[in-house]
């Protein structure tokens, strides 16, 4: 679920931990310039430098993005650390994060190939974004009903349900009801020039 530029408005000062000297760091870790990274993670080299300088906060799928890029996770980018890579997350250790309108929370260690959140998704959120990037998704409707379109096919999951895709194909998540849809998510961590293509609505704030 990679991020486009032109997505809502991000969410206030202050609603994520102060992410900018972090993503900074990483993408000169990365060796990307500004411009290469925005390129990879489908932003303006604008919005990248407003997000790098605290100007505007990330939502989620733009965290994921950005992480694809990095070849890192969220919790990198958000400066969290573990002690160790425990196999075992208790529920009383995931904090819920807000992004962009989502909530989510950690669902597994840093450091390994894949990541996993707890993710959910308010109605209305996002659903116009469109996303298409390399690796692999898995999902598992916990609560709610979830609109998946993968390609030219709409899917229509309820509670129990999954699906498992290629990333390179085009796809869109959307809660169907009012009260919104809480989900399972994990996905690859994949390093690439064309990790986050966003075929998504050009309306908006695109700077």
């Amino acid at each position: 679920m990679s991020s486009s530029e032109t997505e809502p408005s991000a969410e206030p000062a202050g609603a994520l931990p102060v992410v900018a000297p972090q993503l900074r760091a990483l993408r000169r870790r990365a060796s990307l310039t500004l411009e290469a990274a925005a390129r990879d993670a489908g932003l303006s080299p604008a919005h990248l430098s407003r997000l790098e300088t605290g100007q505007r906060q990330p939502s989620l799928p733009m965290l994921l993005s950005l992480a694809r890029t990095y070849g890192t996770t969220v919790s990198e980018l958000l400066g969290e650390t573990a002690a160790d890579r425990d196999a075992v997350v208790r529920a009383t250790d995931m904090e819920p994060t807000a992004a962009g309108g989502w909530t989510y929370w950690q669902a597994g260690a840093a450091g390994r190939g894949m990541q996993a959140l707890r993710v959910q998704v308010p109605h209305g959120s996002q659903g116009d974004i469109v996303r298409v990037h390399p690796g692999e998704e898995w999902l598992y409707v916990l609560k709610g009903r979830l609109r998946l379109r993968l390609g030219d096919t709409l899917h229509r999951l309820g509670p129990g349900d999954s699906a498992h895709f290629d990333s390179l194909t085009p796809h869109r998540i959307a809660a169907q009801d009012p009260d919104g849809v809480e989900l399972l998510f994990v996905h690859t961590l994949l390093q690439s020039p064309t990790a986050a293509l966003c075929l998504g609505p050009t309306h908006g704030d695109a700077s």
